[in-house]
């Protein structure tokens, strides 16, 4: 029952993030305000983050591929919170729109669950033990 769980919430976080991905080329806009100035050519780091979150979305569908794409979409979570830090620490709207305290608070636990989810569907740890 938990590897039927597994293959689906792969597939709808796959699909989900293959989505976002893609809107990553059709409305860079609406993502370049919250890369970090530090970082320079925003258009470039939303590219280059729409084509990770294309190729991940497709790899944890995929079982020969799961496990490390799964790991590699949690880490692209972690490096990815820098955008949604810099979006809160400096007020930056997105979309037209400015997130309110608890909205960059949910976003945030949001983003930790999707780790937990990833770590989890490629069975690292701490869900590693018990699977294998």
């Amino acid at each position: 029952m938990e590897e039927i769980a597994r293959q689906i919430t792969s597939v709808i976080l796959g699909i989900s993030f293959i989505w976002i991905g893609i809107q990553h080329f059709r409305d860079p806009e609406w993502f370049e305000p919250i890369v970090p100035s530090i970082l320079g050519n925003p258009k470039f780091w939303v590219y280059s983050s729409g084509i990770f979150e294309i190729i991940l979305g497709m790899g944890v569908m995929i079982p020969n591929t799961q496990k490390i794409s799964a790991l590699s979409m949690a880490i692209m979570l972690v490096l990815l919170y820098w955008a949604n830090l810099n979006m809160w620490i400096n007020d930056i709207p997105i979309g037209g729109s400015k997130l309110s305290q608890t909205g960059h608070l949910v976003r945030g636990l949001i983003q930790f669950i999707l780790i937990i989810i990833f770590l989890w569907i490629g069975k690292w740890f701490p869900f590693s033990a018990k699977s294998n």
